[in-house]
């Protein structure tokens, strides 16, 4: 079995290609940019990146660049950043199709956005009522549109 890429402290880098939701591909494959393994921007910056890549349709990629800034945060941040990323890979399993995954997932990051300090300008419960209108449709069997899988992360 080939040696795994680690970094200087022996963690696995995340270094196999991935498509644009995420999944990934064979090595050697042709994938999307990735988000660097040793990210750390503000936490405006933080946002930004992930609403842009949210709005590309990139939402697991901005789980990673939100994922970075929980990593990098003050502990009493730990519920917004986590919430925040949750809410990402409920958002990633809706579009890969995988309902179950998403509906837990979006319970996940409501329960953790209506537990979070109000920081940043994140529009807590903006989201924490979007999550539960995406997973009350997802239950009722109705069609999630494209459109509807960029909420506003900030007011």
């Amino acid at each position: 079995m080939p040696e795994r890429d680690r970094d200087e402290a022996g963690r696995p880098r995340n270094s196999r290609p991935r498509d644009a939701l995420g999944r990934p591909l064979p090595p050697g494959s042709e994938g999307v940019d990735r988000i660097p393994d040793d990210l750390h921007l503000p936490p405006a910056e933080s946002l930004d990146y992930a609403q842009r890549l949210l709005d590309g349709g990139r939402a697991f990629h901005a789980h990673e660049v939100l994922e970075a800034a929980w990593k990098d945060g003050p502990d009493d941040e730990r519920p917004l950043w986590q919430g925040l990323a949750q809410l990402m890979v409920g958002i990633t399993h809706i579009q890969r199709g995988n309902v179950a995954g998403a509906a837990a997932l979006l319970r996940r990051a409501a329960s953790q956005l209506s537990a979070a300090p109000a920081r940043y300008g994140v529009d807590l419960a903006g989201l924490v009522g979007y999550a539960g209108a995406l997973e009350s449709d997802l239950g009722a069997g109705r069609e999630i549109t494209a459109d509807r899988l960029q909420p506003k992360l900030t007011r």
